[in-house]
């Protein structure tokens, strides 16, 4: 089983900063971690992911550039730093892991989701 509990969201102006946290817990193998997004009103999107393995990444073309997702071995975390947010990036951010040795973009393609954590900016 793989537990994941996200952290980090609130209230930022437009222009300024977050990190979240989804911190993983429970069977431990390589695996691909993903953050999705998804607004009132819209589908759930595909934001970036990381090979847990080798830190490789893959960012969706509306967040290349500003946001930068990592993780720490050891503590079994992973991070999305979001810089230069946008009213646009409001939404609620979830993290999920998949068993593919490579990202997936699709929500298909995950095994385990976090409940979220939710972004709001402001404009």
């Amino acid at each position: 089983q793989v537990q994941l509990v996200e952290s980090g969201g609130g209230l930022v102006q437009a222009g300024g900063s977050l990190r979240l946290s989804c911190a993983a817990s429970g069977r431990t193998f390589s695996y691909a971690v993903g953050w999705f997004r998804q607004a009132p009103g819209r589908e759930r999107e595909f934001v970036a992911g990381i090979i847990w393995s080798t830190g490789w990444s893959n960012y969706a073309d509306s967040v290349k550039g500003r946001f930068t997702i990592s993780r720490d071995n050891a503590k079994n975390t992973v991070y999305l730093q979001m810089n230069s947010l946008k009213s646009e990036d409001t939404a609620v951010y979830c993290c999920a892991v998949t068993s593919s040795p490579s990202i997936q973009t699709s929500r298909e393609g995950y095994d385990y989701w976090g409940q979220g954590t939710q972004v709001t900016v402001s404009s």
